[in-house]
């Protein structure tokens, strides 16, 4: 018998009085919610659109997304190895909107600067019912607590992955075909010889007697150790060949080591993107990911070595070491620095847009490996400890407690970073390498 029939039974055989069908308060209250939530989202979007800020919008949720699959690589482990799970939420703070499914209540917070998910005797100190202590996280074995303690920088992992194959197959990589004239550097005393010659700024130029150059690099190399000899310069100018003669100037002709100059600034020529095959794209994609993984971890090895500390500290007190630090772009960013880079990138394209989200996924799953709770790794460092101290028969539980000072202190230090960064982001931004 349906709810409904049992209803109707306990009141006769008429239909049910419409009380009997008004939805519960809860569920109005949910709906009334999301209605609230759509609507602020709507306008976020709106104001985006007619501010002419979509590129800011792009960015928040990319960002967005990124921290809510990293917590979904949680969720779905604990899921997976039969821990309960009993929320996960986009953001901190007030709750804007929630709804449970199951043991689960999935919702968004007021303050979206993160993510969450909460599973049951993450610690070993943390009161759980005696009926759920089976399905704690602490009382799982080793591979499903370290598969899970893992699984969200593994998740940065595979968005890089899948970022730089796009970038390889859908976007496409850009290609030089020669150097370009920026502008005109006129040498000592006035000396212009590319300008005297007939050169003009966005001269493509695309081979040096009878040599192809395919890029800025290149044209150096073939002029350089040419000083006084003229050169044909084979130019695209504007779809036309033309031909240009000059001669490089000696930029120091009392040294034994000349070098040749011809009083320009040039760039490399971009060409049509490359795009590659989709199965070839894979294994460059898993190539270009060790070597970004490789920079971060020398990146992060510098940041918390000593000269790296010192080097901070000193940005931090002086404005002349802050503004070097902020035009080398060799500095810590903050979250606030990390968004404003991003959208530079948005701005000058889908390519730079998924170089600076593939180089944001590797830092950010890196550093959350870091061996200190409360990160990620902390949780797989006492996992691996209480894994080596357990004998047969006989599992290990750590005592956390010993492990607090060190932690509140490292969360400390994190808070310093994360203020200061943010403080150095506003008064000396980085310089925006896409401008």
């Amino acid at each position: 018998m349906t709810d409904l029939q049992t209803r109707r039974s306990a009141t006769g055989s008429g239909p049910p009085r419409p009380s009997q069908l008004r939805p519960s308060p809860r569920g109005s209250q949910s709906a009334h919610s999301l209605a609230r939530l759509a609507v602020v989202i709507a306008a976020a979007v709106a104001l985006a659109v007619v501010t002419h800020a979509t590129d800011v919008l792009i960015v928040v949720v990319a960002l967005v997304a990124m921290v809510m699959l990293h917590e979904l690589g949680h969720f779905a482990t604990a899921k997976w190895s039969h821990m309960k799970v009993t929320e996960y939420f986009l953001g901190f703070g007030p709750k804007l909107w929630s709804v449970r499914k199951g043991e689960t209540e999935y919702g968004i917070k007021a303050i979206p600067a993160g993510g969450y998910v909460k599973i049951l005797g993450m610690a070993n100190t943390e009161e759980v019912d005696p009926a759920d202590e089976a399905r704690t996280y602490r009382q799982q074995p080793f591979h499903n607590r370290f598969i899970v303690a893992v699984a969200g920088s593994a998740m940065h992992a595979v968005m890089a992955f899948v970022l730089i194959w796009v970038l390889l197959v859908v976007v496409g990589t850009p290609t030089t075909v020669g150097a370009q004239v920026s502008s005109f550097a006129p040498l000592s005393h006035g000396v212009d010889p590319a300008s005297a010659a007939g050169l003009r700024v966005g001269d493509v130029i695309i081979a040096v007697n009878g040599h192809k150059v395919g890029s800025a690099d290149q044209m150096v190399s073939e002029v350089s150790p040419r000083p006084g000899r003229r050169l044909d310069l084979e130019v695209d100018r504007h779809g036309r060949i033309l031909h240009v003669f000059v001669t490089p100037v000696a930029v120091h002709p009392n040294s034994a080591s000349h070098e040749g100059r011809i009083g320009v600034e040039i760039t490399d020529a971009a060409g049509p993107a490359s795009h590659a095959d989709p199965a070839v794209a894979v294994g460059r994609s898993v190539i270009d990911l060790g070597r970004t993984v490789g920079a971060s971890v020398a990146a992060l090895g510098q940041v918390f070595s000593a000269n790296g500390i010192s080097d901070y500290i000193h940005d931090l007190t002086s404005a002349k070491a802050a503004n070097q630090a902020a035009k080398s772009g060799k500095r810590i960013e903050s979250i606030y620095g990390a968004a404003r880079i991003a959208t530079e990138a948005a701005r000058a394209g889908a390519g730079p847009l998924i170089e600076v989200l593939v180089a944001i996924n590797v830092f950010v799953g890196m550093v959350n490996l870091l061996p200190m709770l409360p990160l990620d790794g902390g949780h797989v460092a006492i996992a691996v400890y209480e894994r080596i101290r357990s004998r047969r028969g006989h599992k290990y539980h750590a005592d956390v407690m010993k492990l607090m000072l060190v932690a509140y202190a490292f969360v400390l230090f994190l808070g310093f970073i994360v203020l200061t960064s943010l403080y150095l982001d506003i008064t000396h931004p980085v310089s925006n390498p896409f401008g």
